[in-house]
């Protein structure tokens, strides 16, 4: 059997030239962060002077990497753990209270809506959960019916140090909180794989998560992880907020844990 690293770093070959064919822009995740999302978050402090207090870390804090996972290519920070079935992203908590359309998004893009800000680009999240054998499904569609986002269950759990330097866990509905129930959300995310734009000028595709649409509990079209039931976008209706009594502090480190529900385990999960 070949060396897990190997096999990794083989797929993420591929997936770079599948990214390649796709004309993807070559920029990095940090300036494309910084290119595309300064003038978003700019904008959004502007229409929002009332809005709860956020962060946008410039230099943040570093949690260790994880032991026995291989590191996808830098300045992303993600890694993926064959052995656990699990792809791992560090970022840092963004927002503690409000309105929320997002879990987690890419750093400097939509922290005033989103728990967590992390320090990749979205896609390439998506090649990693491609890596561990998830598969996508399809957006929310909205025209002529709804019809709710599809693609493998991520479960998803936030993993963060207290201030003694102790590890803590917990899934991460638990930051979301279920305005109709008053308790924490129990919907699972699906991966639903958001999807490519095309430039008719120079033939350019862009993956259209970047924009901020990553881990989402409001109903994108863009989402690489979406929830599969109704959830408006439309500020009037939004449905979920942040579970401010569980959120650490604003600024924390936090690494998200993302493990899809394969066919093969549900399979081997329902046998007596």
């Amino acid at each position: 059997m070949l060396p897990q690293a190997f096999m990794i770093r083989v797929t993420w070959l591929w997936m770079g030239a599948w990214m390649v064919a796709c004309h993807c822009t070559a920029i990095s995740a940090d300036d494309r962060i910084n290119q595309e999302g300064a003038g978003q978050t700019a904008a959004a402090t502007t229409q929002n002077v009332a809005s709860p207090p956020t962060v946008t870390l410039q230099d943040p804090p570093r949690l260790p990497p994880p032991s026995e996972a291989v590191a996808m290519p830098k300045p992303h920070r993600v890694w993926v753990d064959k052995k656990k079935g699990i792809v791992i992203v560090d970022g840092y908590i963004s927002l503690r209270e409000g309105m929320l359309e997002m879990l987690a998004c890419p750093n400097r893009t939509k922290q005033h809506e989103s728990v967590v800000a992390v320090y990749s680009r979205a896609q390439v999240v998506h090649a990693a959960l491609l890596v561990l054998g998830a598969e996508t499904g399809h957006p929310v569609k909205w025209d002529p019916v709804f019809a709710p986002p599809t693609g493998t269950e991520i479960a998803i759990e936030a993993h963060w140090q207290d201030d003694a330097g102790k590890w803590q866990k917990l899934a991460a509905q638990q930051w979301v909180r279920d305005l109709t129930t008053g308790k924490p959300m129990t919907h699972e995310w699906v991966f639903a794989g958001s999807f490519f734009w095309e430039d008719e000028e120079t033939g350019a595709k862009h993956y259209m998560a970047e924009s901020g649409d990553f881990i989402c509990v409001s109903n994108f079209s863009t989402a690489t992880l979406d929830i599969p039931t109704e959830s408006s976008q439309v500020n009037e209706g939004l449905m979920f907020e942040a579970n401010t009594a569980k959120i650490p502090p604003l600024g924390t480190p936090v690494r998200l844990v993302l493990k899809p529900k394969l066919k093969k385990e549900k399979t081997q999960n329902t046998k007596p």
